[in-house]
């Protein structure tokens, strides 16, 4: 599943709103939406804020491979 599609849904399930999380990380309103959509790419610090806005950490996102 990819990354966008993991934090919309935790987003979702965490009673959090969209809006509130995009103040909260910083990332303007239409950038949010069009990230959580998957129009427009979540780069790594969009992640990180993301993650710091909602007090977790980004490996509940991404699969890490550990060789």
């Amino acid at each position: 599943m990819e990354v966008y599609k993991k934090v919309r849904a935790y987003i979702e399930g965490s009673g959090c709103g969209q809006f509130a999380v995009a103040q909260k990380a910083g990332i303007p309103q239409v950038d949010f939406d069009a990230m959580m959509n998957g129009e427009k790419t979540m780069y790594a610090d969009d992640l990180r804020a993301i993650c710091l806005a909602l007090n977790v950490s980004p490996e509940i996102f991404i699969e890490v491979d550990k060789e």
